[in-house]
């Protein structure tokens, strides 16, 4: 045993000198043969780190020590985050109960994560056949259990075979799309019954999985976390996909996009009227402001959930969300309590539709239903809310035009239509400009 331990030590320290090695000497392709070799080292490491695991699991050490399992006794002995202890002790239970993997690895021929995803498919394999068998069996038909089970043996080892053969073509993602369908590749006859009764398995353990969660607002940001299942992920995304598309000019990340297109399918939501009512009210947010009579401006606001929103968040939401705004005083005191037909109406937003027939910031090609009413005289400043004091803005231009720093200014040209003014860096001269996108002649 201390032979093994020395021969750790010796690994480690030659490692540590080959880290502080100067590489700037090495020719192009010495770089890139270090690199991958390197990288196979790291693996049959990552290997040797496993078994060591698997042995102190199978000792009872994480236990005896004072630890709930592995995981946790692996984050006590070493500075290792809870996701990267959950792989290795997840790891480390596959690659014993796939001695061909843990050898593959050893051998250069896949890293962890690709083994970590061939056992998991070959779990899958040997779960599927399992429940066919117990379906057959239940037939009165004569079945032979033992030749049965052999013969499922057998695909398992094929299936398994046949994935790491895939190992030096397929990373680990496209290895765990392609293990999915791995039966169709080595047992065709079974494919269709088995994936029939694993999806059904995978949909029935979506569904009891299935969650959603807003953390408590952080520095003006709420994580949004969850879960669900392949079906309901496909309704999801066919709603979010169309507000996905980039618009010209548009500088936000696909992530960013998505986030944008989440908020403005509930807005569409809250739109329709059709959400369930909420205390005998239609669903709508309640925003409380603090109004200085003074300097006749809006403070910071307070949603009906407790969250802070800045002034400017408050003007956004009052051109055209369902929203009831209780306008405060310095002393508390309520000063107003929503106004009538703050809200564009029906026939107005038809005859906004219109006339502007979508976003009528120039050239915006976004449809009159993912836009807004926006009041070019705030509502807020005692803007009415008619055809000529309103104007559709699809989500990310009525942020502009709130933005104090932007300087677009939009009003309404001498023949009624909407006409925007540029900040003079995007032109010196401001000459007015419309959407020529959306224009019917």
């Amino acid at each position: 045993m201390l032979g093994v331990l020395g021969d750790v030590q010796q690994l480690g320290r030659d490692a540590a000198n080959l880290a502080a090695t100067a590489v700037w000497t090495l020719a192009d392709d010495e770089l890139v043969s270090c690199l991958q070799v390197a990288y196979r080292a790291e693996q049959a490491v990552a290997t040797l780190q496993a078994r060591l695991t698997h042995q102190a699991t199978v000792r009872g050490l994480p236990t005896r020590q004072g630890e709930r399992g592995t995981t946790a006794w692996l984050r006590s002995l070493v500075p290792i985050d809870p996701g990267p202890a959950r792989e290795l002790a997840d790891r480390a239970d596959a690659l014993a109960r796939h001695p061909v993997l843990e050898q593959a690895l050893i051998d250069g021929h896949l890293d962890g994560r690709q083994a970590t995803a061939i056992a998991a498919a070959t779990d899958n394999v040997a779960t599927g056949l399992a429940e066919l068998r117990a379906a057959d069996l239940q037939d009165p038909a004569d079945q032979d259990p033992a030749a049965a089970a052999t013969a499922a043996a057998e695909i398992v080892r094929e299936a398994e075979a046949t994935l790491i053969g895939m190992a030096d073509r397929l990373p680990a993602y496209q290895l765990r799309s392609v293990g999915e369908r791995v039966l169709s590749h080595v047992a065709p006859h079974l494919a269709e019954r088995a994936e029939e009764m694993t999806l059904a398995r995978q949909e029935e353990r979506a569904h009891r999985a299935r969650g959603f969660t807003l953390s408590a607002p952080v520095a003006g940001t709420v994580r949004l976390s969850g879960m669900v299942g392949v079906e309901d992920a496909a309704l999801v995304q066919a709603a979010l996909h169309p507000l996905c598309n980039p618009i010209a000019e548009d500088e936000r990340r696909p992530a960013q996009r998505r986030a944008d297109a989440l908020v403005e399918v509930c807005r569409l939501a809250m739109r329709t009227a059709e959400l369930p009512q909420a205390g005998g009210e239609p669903a709508q947010l309640a925003v409380t402001v603090a109004y200085n009579p003074l300097t006749q401006t809006l403070g910071a606001a307070t949603t009906d959930s407790g969250a802070r929103l800045p002034a400017e968040a408050v003007r956004r939401l009052a051109c055209d969300a369902r929203i009831l705004p209780v306008v405060l005083g310095t002393a508390g005191q309520v000063l107003d309590l929503g106004r009538t037909h703050r809200l564009a109406t029906s026939a107005l937003r038809r005859a906004l539709a219109v006339r502007d027939g979508g976003c009528a910031f120039p050239d915006c090609d976004r449809p009159a239903r993912w836009t807004d009413a926006h009041h070019m005289i705030a509502w807020t400043a005692g803007g009415a809310t008619c055809l000529d004091n309103l104007v559709l803005l699809c989500r990310h231009h009525h942020r502009l035009i709130h933005h104090p720093l932007a300087g677009w200014r939009v009003r309404l040209g001498p023949d009624r239509l909407p006409e925007f003014l540029p900040p003079p860096s995007v032109d010196p001269d401001q000459q007015p400009r419309r959407n020529l996108f959306h224009q019917r002649e």
